[in-house]
């Protein structure tokens, strides 16, 4: 988790903008100047704002809200809007960090919903409320259509319906859900009430040991690939797995026979971004760049982790990039802004997107400098736009989950 500088460079609200293809918000840029448009106005009327005005408008609020706000911005973001984030990092690392900070009165997450949620869960505690007296933290996302498909990929009736499907099958005081940290509240809390855990990319290998030592089986949801790969690190063959797809009504579409000899159960869910990673990329790239070491996410598909040299969570491949030696070739599978930024800051290295095809957050795109600006600003004005308020029975479940994560070691 790294602080940046200050100077600038399934029931949700959906905004009515027009997009450019891979989710670039484009609108016309007018020659309009910080006065022109009032403080707190319409969304509309910053669309028409240069990005240097909105900048200046940005570092404006911050100056003068000071510690009481914090903005957070997740990993994936473009350039402009995370030059105004007080911190960067993965989504758990930043929802936890801001529930450590003194002072802290208002947080513009520049990330997706379930991220906004989680921190809600976190810097809303019952005994931090309690010791603020009685004064919840205001969690905004500056774009409420910033969402997260794969989180969408499971709905909480969803996974409800399946764990009811399941127990016809097997017992289901023998399954311990398992839900990766991209996912919903609704989630986190079912996990919780039925004595799961959350798990983060870093950590899923842990969670699974403590998992499987309480019961036989596992059902890890929404992101199969990420469950499959750490399955398969702990020896646990593909024969006792299986994949249940929510829109089939038998079963997920498995037999009685194949849930009954699986262990790991993985949810038919997956990141837009890592699955467009194939195995021929990394074919190409080696072909392309001899001795180059090729460094993946973990939610791609098996078949790509397997041709890789190394796989991890985004901490692992900051880090591996970051300690490896000037001259080091890299070819990087995952998001896009995210490789872009690490080729900037390490020039030293040859650092190469690993897929010939864009693959960037279309969604976390959705964040620019004027839903920024505009939430900034009702933000400061006592009139918070897109707050995220997760009910008190989700959240108290939710963090029991997350509880159990932060007790493995």
């Amino acid at each position: 988790l790294s602080a940046s500088g200050r100077t600038a460079g399934n029931g949700r609200q959906y905004s009515g903008a027009a997009h450019r293809p891979h989710g670039r918000l484009y609108f016309p840029r007018m020659a309009t100047t910080a006065d022109d448009v009032s403080l707190a106005g319409p969304l509309a009327a910053y669309r028409g704002l240069e990005d240097a005005v909105l900048d200046e408008r940005i570092e404006a609020v911050r100056r003068r809200m000071g510690p009481r706000l914090v903005i957070l911005g997740h990993h994936y973001q473009q350039d402009g809007v995370i030059a105004h984030a007080d911190l960067q990092g993965d989504s758990y690392q930043l929802s936890k960090s801001a529930a450590e900070r003194e002072g802290c009165e208002a947080i513009a997450f520049c990330g997706v919903h379930f991220m906004a949620e989680t921190a809600d869960i976190l810097v809303n505690r019952p005994e931090k409320v309690a010791a603020r007296g009685g004064r919840r933290v205001a969690v905004v996302l500056p774009d409420m259509a910033a969402g997260c498909s794969m989180a969408d990929m499971a709905g909480i009736e969803q996974v409800e319906d399946a764990w009811a499907d399941l127990g016809t099958v097997i017992d289901t005081a023998d399954i311990t859900p398992v839900t990766y940290i991209n996912s919903a509240a609704s989630l986190k809390a079912f996990c919780g009430r039925h004595g799961g855990i959350v798990c983060t990319s870093s950590n899923a290998r842990a969670v699974l040991d403590w998992a499987f030592a309480r019961t036989k089986r596992v059902l890890f949801f929404p992101d199969q690939h990420l469950g499959r790969n750490t399955a398969r690190k702990m020896g646990i063959p593909l024969d006792e797995m299986c994949v249940w797809n929510p829109h089939d009504p038998t079963l997920g579409g498995n037999s009685r026979e194949q849930l009954q000899k699986s262990r790991v159960i993985l949810w038919q869910g997956h990141c837009s971004v890592h699955a467009m990673f194939k195995p021929e990329h990394v074919d190409a790239m080696r072909a392309n760049i001899p001795g180059v070491k090729v460094l993946v996410h973990p939610e791609c598909a098996m078949e790509v982790v397997d041709k890789a040299d190394l796989a991890g969570s985004t901490s692992y491949i900051l880090k591996q990039v970051e300690e490896a030696p000037p001259g080091t070739q890299w070819a990087i599978g995952t998001e896009l802004h995210l490789v872009k930024r690490l080729e900037q800051r390490h020039p030293e290295q040859t650092i190469r997107f690993l897929s010939p095809v864009v693959c960037m957050c279309a969604t976390m795109y959705r964040i620019d400098l004027a839903h920024l600006c505009w939430s900034l600003e009702h933000l400061e004005a006592g009139r918070p736009v897109n707050v995220i308020r997760v009910d008190d029975e989700t959240a108290k479940w939710s963090v029991t989950a997350l509880e159990r994560m932060l007790a493995v070691k």
